[in-house]
C-alpha cells in the first residue's frame, strides 16, 4: 500500500457566520464541535471562527457544513493565509 504524502501546505483561515439570535447557543454548540475551528468572537448574532487545514477545499467543505446548521444566515471566509510547512520555522506545527 503506498502512502499517502504529508501536506506541504498548511491553510488558516478566518470566517464571520451570522446566526439567528434565537439560535446562536445551538449554533455555536455545533461549531465548537468541528476539527480545527475555533471560536474567537460572538456577540449580536455574529460569530468569529478561525479554521485551519490542509487545503482550501476541507476549509472550504467544513464552511459550507457550517453554513447547513438550524440557524445559520450565512458563513462568509474573510481571509486565508497559506503557510509552507517546510519553510515554516513554528515548533508547535508538525510537518
Amino acid at each position: 500500500m503506498l502512502e499517502r504524502p504529508r501536506p506541504r501546505f498548511h491553510h488558516i483561515s478566518s470566517a464571520v457566520v451570522s446566526a439567528l439570535p434565537a439560535k446562536v447557543e445551538a449554533v455555536l454548540a455545533r461549531i465548537a464541535e468541528l476539527p480545527e475551528t475555533e471560536i474567537h468572537r460572538v456577540e449580536n448574532g455574529k460569530i468569529v471562527i478561525v479554521l485551519e487545514g490542509s487545503s482550501t477545499g476541507v476549509i472550504g467543505d467544513r464552511l459550507a457544513a457550517i453554513s447547513l446548521i438550524d440557524g445559520v444566515l450565512s458563513a462568509n471566509m474573510v481571509f486565508e493565509q497559506i503557510e509552507d510547512l517546510e519553510t515554516l520555522d513554528d515548533p508547535g506545527v508538525i510537518p
